[in-house]
């Protein structure tokens, strides 16, 4: 299977020509992301000596409230700046004051929208960390779907809701995770999975929790050593925010493999029927004029 990037290639390409450009250029562009996500790489006030990478995220008032300014600011420091209108999250660099270590600051900056989401998940940590427990943090990351964040004593619960817009899709999914469930057999130290369909999970009584045949929830149960130290919880954090893309982008590969193999089964059987068709022989005559017709 493959794993998404939990950095934006654009942006890390684009910064990287513009940082060794030999002289300052214009730039405008917009980029898309999962999740509605968008990016815009631009001059403020038209100012070729600088460069700004701006991010919108829907959800952000949701991460905010999880310390997401405090986070993006104590890793960014002073590349982070006041935002651009319409956006959550400016970076500004400055062509005459360039980083020495270019290629890791044009990481860095491609790394937005996943340091955005880490500041919820490092702040539960944290709480599991000290035995505290606070309310589920709820993030509606999408539109009708939601992901839930809590603490409990012995671990941490992240849980995604995702809309299945096809039937097959729900079919699909559940044979992902139950490779899931396989995959924790051999390997001890991964988190636990679970799925639920249509009705969600005990965890969400209370909750907007969405239920009906076309939801499914996914549960995942981190204990302490999926978090134990600052790399373990970096790790744990760029796999799991990617998950509801990861599986919807392997449903979809999944669906477009079937149908291709389809398509290519159905011209095989329609030589092999092309071949069984009997042939009709055909016989010339002339006639005493010289003309020449076909007797079947």
């Amino acid at each position: 299977m493959i794993l998404l990037e939990i950095k934006n290639r654009i942006i890390e390409e684009t910064l990287l020509h513009r940082f060794n450009s030999p002289k300052p250029e214009s730039i405008d562009i917009t980029v898309a992301d999962f999740d509605g996500v968008l990016y815009h790489i631009s001059n403020p006030d038209s100012d070729k000596g600088k460069i700004r990478v701006s991010i919108s995220l829907k959800f952000y008032s949701d991460l905010k409230a999880h310390g997401a300014e405090e986070l993006i600011q104590k890793f960014y420091g002073d590349y982070a700046v006041t935002p651009e209108d319409g956006y959550d999250i400016s970076l500004q660099f400055d062509y005459e004051n360039l980083p020495a270590n270019k290629e890791e600051w044009a990481e860095k900056a491609a790394l937005l929208k996943c340091k955005c989401f880490a500041s919820v998940f490092h702040k539960y940590f944290q709480l599991q960390r000290d035995g505290k427990q606070d309310a589920t943090a709820i993030i509606h990351y999408r539109d009708r779907e939601t992901m839930y964040v809590s603490a409990q004593k012995d671990r941490v619960t992240v849980i995604f809701s995702t809309i299945f817009t096809d039937d097959d899709d729900i079919i699909i999914g559940k044979v992902f995770m139950q490779e899931f469930k396989e995959g924790r057999r051999g390997s001890g130290t991964a988190p636990q999975v679970l799925f639920s369909h249509a009705e969600p999970p005990a965890e969400l009584q209370g909750t907007d929790a969405l239920t009906g045949q076309n939801v499914g929830y996914i549960t995942f149960v981190l204990f302490p050593r999926s978090f134990k130290d600052e790399a373990a919880a970096d790790k744990t954090v760029n796999l799991i925010h990617t998950f509801r893309d990861y599986l919807h982008y392997h449903i979809k590969c999944s669906k477009a493999y079937l149908h291709c193999r389809m398509r290519v089964r159905t011209a095989a059987l329609l030589k092999i029927l092309n071949r069984a068709r009997p042939e009709i022989k055909t016989t010339e005559k002339k006639t005493i004029s010289g003309r020449t017709f076909a007797r079947k």
